[in-house]
């Protein structure tokens, strides 16, 4: 069965230990690939929903709505060419909006296999240089913006 077509809107949430450092995770499908928790919006959702589920589904890690902090910040980019398949014709840009949430670094994290092979506890420094994507590094380095 086929999944269906991502929307070309998502969240970014920067979970953080309030003491620098950043939790980062692996793709499972792209070894060396490290990133914050990232997602497309369903249905009907809104953003903070979807941060709140990506979360949840990725890390095993069930956020309140008061932990939640949104940035009220979108970035727009390209869709990577290698990934344009997720979402419907002639779509390149993707609407990514910002959140970030502090939780104790002793939080039990609990990945989905299908979707990350590992998980990492970084300074923000560390974190920065380790992600993939741009609009990552840019919010890691402006988590001080947003406590």
């Amino acid at each position: 069965m086929n999944k269906p077509l991502k929307q070309p809107v998502s969240v970014l949430v920067v979970l953080h230990d309030g003491q620098n450092r950043i939790l980062l995770i692996e793709r499972a499908a792209n070894p060396g690939f490290w990133q914050s928790v990232t997602g497309s919006i369903e249905m009907g959702e809104m953003p903070q929903q979807t941060a709140l589920r990506e979360v949840w589904e990725e890390t095993g890690i069930r956020l309140s709505e008061q932990v939640l902090n949104d940035w009220q910040q979108t970035n727009v980019y390209e869709i990577y060419h290698h990934w344009r398949h997720r979402y419907p014709e002639g779509i390149t840009h993707n609407t990514e909006h910002v959140f970030s949430a502090c939780i104790p670094a002793d939080t039990p994290v609990c990945l989905n296999p299908d979707e990350h092979a590992a998980y990492q506890w970084l300074p923000a420094e560390a974190a920065a240089e380790k992600v993939f994507s741009p609009s990552n590094r840019q919010a890691i380095l402006d988590l001080h913006k947003h406590r």
